[in-house]
C-alpha cells in the first residue's frame, strides 16, 4: 500500500474558523510517523490552496462562499483522480465536511462505481432549497448523490458521483426536519444513534460494509470527527452529545479495514481552537491507521 496526505484547511462550508487548522493539527499528532511504523509507504502531498476571502468583499448570497468552494473542491478532484489512477490511496484531511464534494468527485472521475460508507452525527442532506444556514458542508453528502444546486452538484463533471443505494450514513443524531424528509425519501441507508444502540456498532458495520460494496469498485470513507461523543472529541466543529465512543470508532474502522474495500479515506472536522492538548486530533490519527489495519495483536 502506498497512501498520500492531502491537507483541505478550509473552514468555507462551515463559515467558522477553527476547522480550518484541522490538518495542521493532525498532522502535529503523528499522522506521518504512526503511519510509517505501520510499515506504509506514506508521503505528505502537502494542502490544496484556499482562496483568501479576508481580503476581499463578497456578494451577499443564500449560499456562502459558493464560488470558493467550487474553486478548492475542483482542486481536490483533480488531485484525488491523479492519485486513485496512480494506485496510491488519498488521505484527505479537512477542513470542514463541504470538501468532500472535491474528494468524492475526483474518486468518481477515475472510478466509475463507487460506495461511500459517511459517518456523521448530522446527516448533511439539505439543499440550497431546505438550508436554514447556507453552508455548504450541511449539503455535501446531498451534492453528492445528485440533489441540490446545479453548481456543486456538476463538480468534477459527474453527477451523481455515488448511487443512493450504496450509500450508508452512520451515527447521525442532529437533523433538520426537511432534510429528514429528503433522507426518508432517498434510497441511503441510515443507521441512527438510536440503531447503533439498539444493534450494536458490529452489526451496524457489517450491513454497512455489504450495501457500501454491493457491485462497486471500491468504497471512500468520510468519517467526521463530530460523530464521537463530546467527552471524547471535544475538538470538533460542530459537536453534538450522545455520540459513539472511543472503541466503537475503533470497531467501526478496524471492520473497514478488515473488509479490505476502502479506495480513499476523509476525515474531517477537526478544531484545535475548542480542543483540550490536541486530544481530538490525536484521536483522529488513532482512528486513521485502525482504517488502514492497525490491530492491537
Amino acid at each position: 500500500m502506498k497512501v498520500k496526505i492531502v491537507g483541505v484547511p478550509s473552514y468555507l462550508g462551515a463559515n467558522c474558523r477553527g476547522v480550518d487548522m484541522g490538518p495542521s493539527a493532525v498532522r502535529y499528532a503523528g499522522l506521518i510517523k504512526m503511519i510509517r511504523n505501520m510499515g506504509i509507504d506514506v508521503e505528505d502531498a502537502g494542502d490544496v490552496n484556499i482562496p483568501n476571502v479576508e481580503s476581499k468583499d463578497l456578494k451577499t448570497e443564500d449560499i456562502n462562499y459558493l464560488d470558493e468552494i467550487i474553486e478548492i473542491c475542483e482542486d481536490l478532484s483533480n488531485k484525488v483522480e491523479v492519485l486513485i489512477k496512480d494506485n496510491i490511496m488519498p488521505i484527505i484531511l479537512g477542513g470542514d465536511h463541504s470538501i468532500s464534494i472535491g474528494s468524492v468527485g475526483g474518486l468518481a472521475k477515475a472510478k466509475d462505481n463507487i460506495g461511500l460508507i459517511w459517518i456523521d452525527a448530522h446527516g448533511d442532506f439539505n439543499t440550497h432549497e431546505t438550508t436554514c444556514t447556507g453552508n455548504i458542508h450541511g449539503m455535501s453528502l446531498a451534492t453528492l448523490v445528485g440533489r441540490g444546486l446545479n453548481k456543486l452538484v456538476e463538480i468534477g463533471g459527474i453527477t451523481p458521483k455515488v448511487k443512493e443505494e450504496n450509500v450508508v450514513l452512520i451515527g447521525v443524531r442532529d437533523l433538520d426536519r426537511s432534510e429528514r424528509d429528503l433522507l426518508l425519501e432517498s434510497k441511503v441507508t441510515v443507521f441512527t444513534m438510536d440503531d447503533i444502540d439498539r444493534m450494536g456498532i458490529a452489526e451496524v458495520m457489517q450491513k454497512a460494509i455489504v450495501i457500501s460494496s454491493k457491485d462497486t469498485k471500491g468504497v471512500h470513507l468520510s468519517f467526521d470527527m463530530d460523530v464521537l461523543d463530546p467527552l471524547e472529541a471535544p475538538g470538533v466543529g460542530t459537536p453534538v452529545k450522545g455520540g459513539i465512543n472511543y472503541r466503537e470508532a475503533h470497531l467501526a474502522l478496524e471492520m473497514i479495514a478488515e473488509a479490505d474495500i476502502l479506495t480513499s479515506i476523509e476525515l474531517v472536522e477537526v478544531n484545535p481552537i475548542l480542543d483540550r492538548y490536541n486530544r481530538t486530533a490525536e484521536l483522529a490519527v488513532d482512528l486513521i491507521t485502525s482504517a488502514l489495519g492497525k490491530r492491537i495483536l
